[in-house]
């Protein structure tokens, strides 16, 4: 048996495991916009990796025709009850890891096609927490989910100019759209900048990392201590889940309060989900220097706040400078 699944991140990564530990052969079909560390770590994970057109949506043609014409069994990324049940579980270890009473005042999450925000909300109803609300993240031109609610309908973007590419689908799913018109769950969509969403990467690191800052710096840090070298600790966030990163480090929490739009008190509860080694997934608290620097942003009595973000296995540290390179120019 063999598998065909398009991505531009984490559901690529996730095929090519399971696939390799399961004795299968795994085909993912990338778009040209996708890191050349990802594809490496894809091909270290015993995929075939095609790459086709300039976007997902590209990607994602392709890799239906392969699945027609190749007998391939298509996976798709982020369109599907099964996947959406799989990210619902995030909220029940969520639940489970606060106990009996607790429960966050949001859920922050980036969109791109619209999975794990489905299965958010799917996990939310589950653990009894559908009045619990989520906001949406899209970086400015990979923002297609906020553009179908502004027009009340489905929409295909022209094309994906942020540099967030793992949120690059031109038209999110339905059911993520459905939910956002239905009432069944309390969904707000909000954009950042790139550079905000940069900015938030940056900043959760902790520290201002010199070498964030200057490229030369990178080889000497290496090898100091682990801090200076995220990459080996694999702590990094990509630019996609920066976006939901950016709605705390940018102030937009306080800026909804304000508009008395619903999300209330909060602290924040950081879960963050990481690609490290064999696919482990690790939970990482916030730094209690983070946390003071939150407090300070928002009102109090504290609520969480639980941000959803991911990276790992599609960013390094030379690629994050890059990127403020790129940005700042």
């Amino acid at each position: 048996m063999v598998t065909a699944v398009s991505t531009g991140g984490n559901a690529g990564m996730a095929t090519a495991y399971v696939a390799r530990k399961m004795g299968l052969s795994a085909t993912v079909v990338v778009p040209s916009s996708t890191p050349p560390l990802v594809v490496r770590r894809l091909q270290e994970q015993g995929a075939t990796v095609k790459v086709a057109g300039k976007v997902w949506d590209d990607a994602n043609a392709e890799a239906l025709r392969l699945a027609e014409t190749e007998q391939l069994t298509f996976v798709p990324p982020f369109d599907h009850p099964l996947l959406w049940e799989g990210h619902a579980s995030v909220v029940a270890e969520v639940a489970a890891a606060l106990g009996p009473g607790a429960r966050p005042g949001a859920v922050l999450l980036s969109v791109g096609g619209g999975g794990l925000l489905c299965g958010v909300v799917r996990g939310l109803k589950d653990a009894g927490w559908a009045d619990v609300p989520v906001i949406a993240m899209e970086t400015v031109g990979a923002d297609c989910f906020n553009a179908a609610i502004k027009a009340g309908e489905l929409v295909t973007l022209d094309d994906i100019t942020s540099e967030a590419k793992c949120l690059g689908a031109k038209t999110v799913c339905r059911r993520a759209f459905e939910l956002s018109q239905s009432g069944e769950a309390t969904i707000i969509s909000e954009l950042v900048t790139d550079q905000e969403a940069l900015r938030a990467i940056q900043m959760f690191l902790g520290q201002w990392l010199p070498a964030v800052h200057n490229p030369a710096l990178l080889p000497v840090l290496k090898g100091v201590c682990w801090f200076c070298v995220p990459d080996e600790e694999r702590v990094l966030v990509e630019m996609a889940c920066g976006a939901a990163l950016a709605a705390v480090y940018s102030g937009l929490i306080p800026r909804l309060q304000a508009q008395g739009r619903r999300p209330p008190r909060l602290l924040l509860f950081l879960l963050f989900i990481c690609f490290v080694k064999e696919a482990e997934v690790r939970t990482r608290a916030v730094s209690s220097s983070c946390i003071q620097n939150l407090t300070c942003r928002l009102p109090t009595p504290l609520r969480p706040l639980l941000v959803i973000v991911c990276g790992g296995s599609s960013i390094n540290m030379e690629q994050l400078i890059s990127l403020q390179q790129k940005l700042q120019s």
